[in-house]
């Protein structure tokens, strides 16, 4: 991938879903958008370069709970899921797909995120990884065939993002917030 479309919004949106041999038309119709044109709360939920597990779990005054809907491990470092987020009163708050090269974190991280217990923010920030989350596009989406039924809305927002650890390239996202 050329450098130019690696930032590319919409081509990290489909190289993400292709992760998890996703199409992106069954999650929906993504429109890039500026942050100033996502209402809020969104745009505090998105416009931002934190961890989203934080985010949320301050929204919604409590700890969220992962998970795993599928995922996808060569075994040799690259592990990808599609996963979804959900309240403390159990309702679905955040969907995403996150891919991360697992050699940028020991062993014993790794292993507790390939375990699928717990959000990777938790983990991330748990282990004392210097996280960096950068290159965030924001997205407004109409949900498609795959993701209405897992977010019930009609329409909502989401972005990609990277995330650096310990200053190494390492996390690709793609998070979609569902119940606000």
């Amino acid at each position: 991938m050329s450098e130019a479309s690696a930032r590319d919004p919409v081509i990290r949106l489909a190289d993400l879903c292709g992760a998890v041999q996703r199409q992106v038309s069954s999650l929906g119709a993504f429109t890039p958008v500026s942050a100033a044109e996502v209402p809020e709360p969104f745009r505090d939920l998105l416009d931002h370069h934190s961890h989203m597990t934080v985010v949320m779990e301050r929204h919604h005054r409590g700890a969220v709970g992962l998970r795993v809907l599928a995922e996808v491990d060569d075994a040799v470092g690259r592990y990808a899921r599609e996963i979804l987020l959900v309240s403390p009163d159990g309702r679905v708050v955040q969907f995403g797909i996150v891919r991360i090269d697992l050699t940028a974190v020991d062993d014993h991280t790794a292993a507790r995120i390939r375990a699928g217990a717990e959000p990777l923010g938790r983990i991330l920030l748990a282990a004392g990884v210097l996280c960096v989350v950068g290159d965030v596009a924001l997205f407004e989406i109409v949900p498609g065939t795959h993701l209405q039924p897992l977010i019930g809305v009609g329409r909502t927002f989401g972005r990609v993002a990277n995330i650096a650890l310990d200053g190494r390239p390492a996390v690709e996202l793609l998070e979609v917030v569902a119940g606000v």
